[in-house]
């Protein structure tokens, strides 16, 4: 299956990338040759990078090596395809544009029989014909009437239709998701491949906190190089299986985070 990762955090920091190892890591089998793709948030705005080519063989892994781009979000995806031709339409993260700001999605899973009528798309279209976009699409139309009121709606607003959504995909198939508005990082765990098992079984993802009360040098995790900064931190990294023998959490099914600048919040 995919890999998702993602990172929040109180000041910006930097993260770059082994995308073989990254895929492989944990005993996860497959190939992960399918396309990748980064995001880093800038404001209401996002640097994304996404590449067809075969995870380890991109030159933008080299240009994100050499250029250190900091953020205080960021949201990155290894495809293994199983819906959808490899082509860069289909690589994810998946952006769009909502209430004057860009939006992202990133889905590790399979969704049966998502491009239905039950599964409206408002004026949001997929671009390529991955069951992930179409959902992401439905997704920002249940979305839509909360962000042009003129100002940003609440949290609680916000995380209402994030766990009715949750909800509607859940009986299709693995629904791990990854989705940020650009001020709050929204993740769900359902259940995906597990090493030794046979069908799917949670967790679908897991997290870490950490905070760090001086200056860290590069932190190097299972395919994925992090740099803090030098200001006292507080971060939180999502992953799909861990990434380090540190105490990574596992979300139970079902289960929805909310972050902000590091921090595990807990609205409703």
């Amino acid at each position: 299956m995919c890999e998702l990762f993602a990172l929040s955090s109180l000041h910006p920091a930097s993260a770059s990338f082994s995308l073989d190892e990254f895929a492989r890591h944990g005993g996860i089998s497959g190939p992960h040759k399918d396309g990748w793709g980064i995001a880093f948030y800038e404001e209401k705005d996002a640097r994304l990078i996404r590449d067809v080519a075969s995870a380890g063989e991109s030159p933008y892994l080299e240009f994100i090596r050499n250029n250190r781009q900091t953020s205080q979000i960021i949201l990155a995806h290894i495809r293994l395809a199983t819906q959808g031709e490899r082509s860069l339409h289909n690589c994810q993260p998946f952006s769009r544009e909502l209430g004057g700001r860009v939006h992202l999605f990133a889905h590790n899973g399979d969704l049966a029989e998502i491009n239905s009528a039950e599964f409206p798309l408002g004026r949001f279209h997929p671009i390529g014909d991955t069951d992930s976009e179409y959902a992401f699409c439905h997704l920002m139309s249940m979305l839509e009437g909360l962000w042009l009121t003129g100002h940003p709606p609440s949290l609680q607003d916000r995380y209402q239709i994030i766990r009715e959504f949750a909800a509607r995909i859940q009986p299709l198939g693995p629904a791990n998701f990854i989705y940020s508005d650009g001020e709050y990082l929204f993740a769900h765990g359902h259940k995906r491949t597990q090493p030794g098992r046979e069908g799917h079984h949670p967790p679908g993802l897991h997290y870490l906190q950490r905070t760090c009360t001086i200056p860290q040098p590069d932190n190097k995790f299972s395919g994925v190089n992090l740099n803090y900064g030098s200001k006292p931190q507080e971060v939180t990294l999502l992953a799909s299986v861990p990434l380090s023998d540190e105490g990574w959490r596992p979300l139970s099914e079902g289960e929805i985070l909310v972050l902000s600048r590091g921090t595990v919040l807990r609205p409703g």
